[in-house]
């Protein structure tokens, strides 16, 4: 018997997602817990973004030049929303989980649009070691050959929005109530995407508020139709519909042709 489900809502927010699933959610999934090794790369990645740091912050006390790793990280931290944007973008709408390199983020993230409180039950080392492997394996070559605070305050900044982007997302799905403190002030500043900023996203045809690191470029993106210019051009040229067009947009990744002229 098929059972609605509602968990969690997206707040603060006047729309309320409601989702239908065949079976309850199974608190003890195998799949949402962390594994030492999800934990290794976390640690990992975490240390290589904290060494980038550490010499931004040594270089410029050294040199006393401080405005330049300052505004270099600024730009690495609105440069990451901007690109998680037309990531999330290109993950939602093009290829299936067939896809080489990216067919099981592809079918993550459908899967998501129907089980977004989902998200929220995953561990700490689980969501994030993905990203973190990618991290570390980008940033540790950075950290042995570079000492240049500028580059080091962009790197620092950039590479660790990146490693923290998906938790960011799954704070944005979990009430307020249950956040820490300073996670909700961090919202509440508009220096990580809250829910209000991204309960968009959640409606069919899941064609908005792209970016989930700050959800600072959303508002533009979606007032500009950037993604809709994009999708058109590609359709043009390529002749490849986006998933959004689709009358049933988080159907099965498998609904679009197996073949990715994208990739």
């Amino acid at each position: 018997m098929v059972q609605k489900v509602i968990e969690p809502r997206l707040n603060p927010s006047p729309m309320v997602v409601t989702l239908t699933a065949p079976n309850p959610p199974i608190l003890n999934d195998p799949t949402l817990t962390s594994t030492w090794s999800h934990r290794a790369w976390v640690a990992s990645g975490c240390t290589t973004v904290l060494i980038s740091l550490a010499k931004a912050i040594a270089g410029a006390a050294e040199s006393h030049t401080w405005l330049e790793p300052i505004l270099a990280g600024l730009l690495g931290y609105i440069l990451v929303d901007l690109a998680s944007g037309f990531y999330h973008w290109r993950i939602d709408n093009y290829g299936s989980s067939s896809t080489p390199l990216f067919g099981t983020q592809i079918e993550a993230f459908q899967g998501h649009h129907k089980r977004p409180w989902r998200v929220t039950r995953i561990q700490f080392a689980n969501i994030l070691h993905v990203l973190a492997r990618g991290v570390t394996l980008t940033v540790l070559p950075i950290d042995l050959a570079c000492n240049d605070p500028t580059n080091h305050g962009f790197v620092a900044v950039c590479s660790g929005c990146i490693m923290f982007s998906l938790k960011f997302h799954a704070w944005a799905h979990t009430p307020k109530s249950q956040l820490p403190l300073p996670v909700v002030a961090l919202q509440d500043a508009g220096l990580v995407v809250s829910g209000s900023k991204h309960a968009a996203h959640h409606l069919p045809p899941y064609d908005k508020n792209y970016c989930i690191v700050s959800g600072v470029w959303n508002e533009f993106l979606d007032k500009q139709r950037a993604f809709e210019a994009l999708e058109k051009m590609l359709f043009f040229t390529l002749g490849v519909r986006p998933r959004s067009w689709s009358d049933h947009p988080s159907s099965s990744c498998m609904d679009q042709r197996d073949s990715d002229p994208l990739m």
